[in-house]
């Protein structure tokens, strides 16, 4: 009975030591994974103010060329 415990400590180490170490490449992949989502986060919000931005210039160019339109009709 005590041989065949130590035979499944010996063999259970390795055994932890293997799914820990899968744990935790696992756990480094989700976290790039998710500093990546952040970055592209940040990027679509940038990308929204400067759309914004644009068409609030666009908008103001239109309403300023367009009395120049009704005083040419």
């Amino acid at each position: 009975m005590t041989g065949t415990i130590t035979i499944i400590m010996v063999f259970s180490i390795p055994l932890v030591a293997i799914v820990t170490s899968h744990y935790q490449k696992v756990a480094k992949i989700k976290h790039n994974m998710i500093k990546d989502e952040i970055e592209l986060e940040k990027l679509k919000h940038q990308n929204y103010l400067l759309e914004t931005e644009k068409m609030k210039l666009e908008l103001t160019q239109m309403k300023l060329e367009s009395p120049l339109e009704k005083t040419n009709l």
